[in-house]
C-alpha cells in the first residue's frame, strides 16, 4: 500500500570513501584537520603532467567481510563492490536494520558519470591479447549504471526501486533529489542516495588532460613538490581539477517513519533545483545556473538571505569559480560577501558522480559540529575578493540552513538546500 503524499524528507545516516579515507569518519576528521588527499597516481602508469590525483588511499586491494576474491574478480568495476560497501556503511551509521517492513520501501539511487570504464579496459586488453572467448560474460553487467544499485540490494536484502541517476557530475544530487521526491509522494519510505566513480584510469587521466580539464603539475608549480597542494579553488594560481575516485551514499526516510523505528534525524532535504544548459557540454551557462540557484530557494520556501552557508561546486576551474562565483553574486547580490562559501574538492579532488553526494554528508555533519570546512590552498584572487572562501581553515560556526551546488559535464545543474535539525 502506497503512503501518503506531501511528507517531510530528512536525512538520518550517511557514508563515503574518498581520498581522504575508506570511511566518513576518517574523511571528516582529515577535513577538519585541512588536509588534502592528493598524491602521484600509483593505480596506473601514465605519462602525462596530469598525474597528481585523488586516489582512496587505504581501500585497494579489496579485503572486505561480505564478499571474496571471486566475486571482486567477477565484478571488476570498481564502482560495484565500492556502492555495496559504501550503502552497508550508511544503513548502519543510521542504525538501519533490514526486515520486512523495511525491505520492500528502501530505494537505492546510485549515480555514476564513467560506469565501468576500468571493466571495459579490461575486457579490451583479453580480447587483443587473449582472444573472445576470454572477454568476460560479466562484462555487460559490469557496465550497467543499475548494477551498483542491484547488488547492493543483493547483499543488503531490500527490494525497493532500484535506477541510477545519470547527472555526470552532479549525479549525486540528483539521486538525493529524485529520492527525496519518491519519499514526498510515497513512492518509498527510505531511500540510499548518492553516487560512486573510480575513474583513475589511463584513458581517462589523459582525456581529462588533452580536454585541458584537470591541473598539469609543472616545475614551478606549488603542488609539484607537494601534490597535496593540486586543488585550489577560487585562488588565483588554480589551473584545473584534480580527477578523484570515491563514493558517497546519503540515507534519506520520511518524517513519520523516523520516529517508528527509532532513527535520528541529521537534516531535513529542504529544497531543490535543477535545470539544463543547453549551451555547451563543458562549459556552464550562467543563466541556468542562476535559475536552479533561485528555483532551489523558492522551493525551500526562503529567501536568498535566509541561506548561511554555500558548499560550492569549486572544482579549481579558472572558468569555472569564475562563472559559479557570478551566479551567486546575481542570486545573493551584496549579501554574498557575508555567506560563506567552500570548496570541499580542495581537499578530495573531484569525484565526479560521487562528488555530490560525499558534499552533501560533509555539509550535514558541519551543520551538526558547528564547523564549516574550508578552501585549502588559497592564494587570494582579486577578481573574487568579495567572496568569503574560508581560507585555509576550519572555522567554528553556527549554521543551520546550507545549500550545496553541483554541476555537470552536459550542462546539468542540481542544487539542494538542507537544513540542520
Amino acid at each position: 500500500m502506497r503512503a501518503p503524499k506531501n511528507r517531510r524528507v530528512f536525512v538520518v545516516g550517511y557514508a563515503a570513501a574518498t581520498p581522504l579515507g575508506s570511511t566518513f569518519e576518517t574523511t571528516w576528521l582529515r577535513a577538519v584537520r585541512g588536509e588534502a588527499g592528493f598524491r602521484k597516481v600509483t593505480r596506473c602508469k601514465v605519462e602525462s603532467a596530469c598525474d597528481v590525483v585523488g586516489e582512496m588511499p587505504d581501500w585497494f586491494p579489496l579485503n572486505l567481510d561480505f564478499t571474496d576474491a571471486k566475486e571482486v574478480y567477477n565484478w571488476n568495476a570498481g564502482f560495484v563492490i565500492l556502492t555495496m560497501a559504501v550503502c552497508r556503511d550508511a544503513l548502519c551509521d543510521a542504525g538501519i536494520t533490514m526486515d520486512e517492513a523495511i525491505a520492500p520501501r528502501m530505494a537505492c539511487l546510485i549515480g555514476s558519470a564513467l560506469n565501468g570504464s576500468d571493466a571495459f579496459r579490461v575486457a579490451m586488453h583479453d580480447l587483443a591479447q587473449r582472444g573472445p572467448l576470454r572477454v568476460s560474460p560479466y562484462l555487460l553487467p559490469n557496465l550497467c549504471a543499475n548494477l551498483p544499485s542491484g547488488k547492493a540490494g543483493m547483499l543488503l536484502k531490500f527490494t525497493g526501486p532500484i535506477f541510477s541517476p545519470q547527472g555526470a557530475c552532479a549525479s549525486g544530487n540528483h539521486a538525493i533529489g529524485i529520492g527525496a521526491r519518491m519519499i514526498r509522494d510515497g513512492d518509498c519510505d527510505f531511500a540510499l542516495a548518492g553516487g560512486a566513480d573510480t575513474p583513475i584510469l589511463p584513458e581517462l587521466i589523459h582525456g581529462f588532460a588533452n580536454m585541458n580539464a584537470t591541473i598539469k603539475v609543472h616545475p614551478g608549480d606549488r603542488a609539484y613538490s607537494d601534490p597535496a597542494q593540486a586543488s585550489r579553488p577560487f585562488s588565483i594560481d588554480r589551473k584545473g581539477f584534480v580527477l578523484s575516485e570515491g563514493a558517497g551514499v546519503i540515507v534519506l526516510a520520511a518524517e513519520e517513519i523516523i520516529s517508528a523505528h527509532g532513527l535520528t534525524p541529521r537534516a531535513e532535504v529542504l529544497g531543490v533545483g535543477w535545470t539544463s544548459d543547453a549551451h555547451h557540454y563543458t562549459s556552464p551557462n550562467p543563466q541556468t545556473i542562476v535559475r536552479a540557484l533561485r528555483e532551489t530557494i523558492e522551493d525551500a520556501d526562503l529567501q536568498p538571505q535566509d541561506i548561511q552557508y554555500v558548499n560550492a561546486h569549486g572544482t579549481s576551474t579558472p572558468k569555472g569559480d569564475r562563472t559559479e562565483v557570478a551566479c551567486l553574486r546575481e542570486v545573493f547580490g551584496k549579501k554574498i560577501e557575508k555567506i560563506p562559501v567552500s570548496s570541499n574538492k580542495s581537499q578530495l579532488g573531484h569525484t565526479l558522480g560521487a562528488t555530490a553526494a560525499i558534499e552533501a554528508a560533509l555539509t550535514i555533519e558541519g551543520m551538526r559540529k558547528g564547523i564549516i570546512l574550508p578552501t585549502i590552498n588559497h592564494f587570494p584572487d582579486p577578481e573574487l575578493a568579495d567572496i568569503d572562501v574560508v581560507p585555509n581553515a576550519a572555522r567554528k560556526q553556527k549554521h543551520e540552513i546550507a545549500l550545496s551546488n553541483a554541476f555537470g559535464f552536459g550542462g546539468t545543474n542540481c542544487c539542494i538546500i538542507f537544513r540542520g535539525v
